[in-house]
């Protein structure tokens, strides 16, 4: 059956054409040399890292296990989007490094040169398309990994049998409070807003049951309060705590102890702990928005390693996608000035160089945040600003050939 020009589908595709045609014919000449290298690039880069970092485990996991294929395919695609996002700056990079190298090679660029045609305006096609693809591994990033992990994670899960429920399993989780303490004398709140006044530590969370649970006490002056239970969880309706199986050790003033044993005791504590076992070990597997609040509860527990830690990933949410503007800027300064053959395979062999260089680079600078020896937005960003200083110098070289 024949599409009419009012057809829904029809439509979509003649807006996209006429926008394209509004391009300057340069700029969709170049455009036209870049894109095609751009997709083999995505594509190679996608199938290698998804080979080593899951294919090669799920075949492992079909034999040993007996995962059923169908749901090895699933995963396989639920892991998709986790390698896009690495793929799309190596992609740019490949693609405008084989591009410009082509035209150089020809003598193409010299030509559009001789017109009076200055090499940012030649390479301007490239950023452009650069700031698209920045913006798109934010949105893929940021939307459809944390969720597409989790949905992989699942059908992973429930293929191998695994008891696991909806939550991950997770470990030693351990919450400070601070705030003001009760007077003992006068029953009233101290003016000090900063002191310690409880310690929750659980050995280990799983499905919302918090397991072999610690909670020191210090709301007191001159009293402290030592409650252990073998489970716990958070009533939310009572915004309390409902310990079982254990004790509460009381330590009085004079030095007196009593200890009181219960199978199910009610202790009004806020929700901070269970929210924080919650929190993924992964940064990837969170959204910027949930990266900001595992940050305010990181805050609050005094944690500074975790703290640091968490505000260079949240800076790293923005510098993965900004690669693409730093590998495409690169890529076209150092094809245009190259007398690199245009070859795949010396193209490829290049772009895998500057790749490692840049992502070694940031995992140095990465760990100097988390360690405290950089502030983290400054570890975060300077890979970048480093990159960028490189792109800036060998553009300037290739303007003067």
């Amino acid at each position: 059956m024949k599409l009419s020009s009012h057809s829904p589908i029809k439509k979509p595709l003649i807006k996209i054409f006429t926008l394209w045609y509004f391009i300057p014919l340069i700029d969709r000449w170049l455009l036209g040399q870049i894109i095609p290298p751009m997709m083999f690039a995505i594509s190679a880069f996608t199938v290698i890292s998804l080979s080593v970092g899951v294919m090669f485990d799920l075949i492992r996991k079909i034999v040993e296990y007996g995962l059923p294929l169908f749901l090895a395919l699933k995963v396989l695609f639920f892991s998709l989007p986790s390698f896009l996002v690495l793929s799309f700056p190596m992609a740019v990079l490949l693609s405008t490094l084989l591009a410009y190298g082509k035209l150089s090679n020809n003598s193409e660029l010299l030509a559009l040169k001789s017109l009076g045609i200055k090499t940012t305006r030649i390479i301007s096609p490239a950023i452009a398309l650069s700031i698209f693809m920045t913006g798109l591994t934010f949105y893929f990033n940021d939307n459809l990994v944390p969720s597409s992990n989790k949905f992989a994670e699942k059908t992973l899960r429930a293929g191998i049998g695994s008891s696991f429920g909806e939550e991950k399993a997770k470990e030693n989780i351990m919450f400070s409070r601070y705030g003001s303490r009760i007077d003992s004398a006068t029953k009233k709140p101290t003016q000090n807003n900063s002191k310690l006044t409880h310690i929750f530590y659980a050995q280990w969370y799983e499905n919302n049951i918090m397991k072999n649970v610690t909670v020191l006490d210090f709301s007191r002056e001159d009293f402290q309060k030592i409650l252990k239970a073998n489970f716990a969880r958070f009533d939310k309706k009572n915004s309390s705590w409902i310990f079982s199986e254990g004790s509460i050790v009381s330590i009085a003033p004079s030095g007196q102890t009593t200890n009181i044993q219960f199978k199910e005791y009610t202790y009004p504590f806020v929700e901070a702990p269970l929210e924080l076992a919650k929190v993924p070990k992964d940064a990837t597997d969170m959204t910027l928005k949930e990266a900001l609040k595992a940050e305010k509860l990181y805050k609050k527990t005094g944690n500074l390693k975790e703290i640091r830690r968490i505000q260079v990933r949240i800076q790293e949410k923005f510098t993965l996608p900004f690669a693409c503007l730093v590998f495409g800027l690169i890529g076209c300064s150092l094809g245009a000035k190259s007398s690199l053959r245009s070859s795949k395979s010396q193209g490829f062999g290049l772009s895998v160089i500057l790749i490692l260089i840049y992502y070694v680079m940031s995992f140095v600078f990465s760990s100097f945040g988390v360690k405290g020896l950089l502030n983290p937005i400054f570890a975060a960003w300077m890979p970048v600003f480093i990159s960028l200083g490189g792109g800036i110098y060998f553009l300037r070289k290739s303007s003067s050939f």
